[in-house]
């Protein structure tokens, strides 16, 4: 199937799905941290940060 996506051959129908699970998960992560202080924002950033780049930055 992903050869007949890479050639032309057939379509890809998962973009639209694709955008359409974005678009809800951009809106559930919206209502998420309005429902957050923001002391708690900080420090999931903090600790996605830490992940990311590693301890010596945080």
């Amino acid at each position: 199937m992903i050869g007949k996506i890479a050639t032309g051959e057939v379509e890809d129908e998962r973009e639209t799905l694709s955008s359409a699970a974005a678009e809800m998960g951009r809106a559930g992560g919206k209502k998420r941290a309005e429902n957050m202080t923001p002391e708690r924002r900080k420090e999931i950033a903090q600790k996605a940060a830490a992940k990311r780049w590693g301890e010596k930055g945080a």
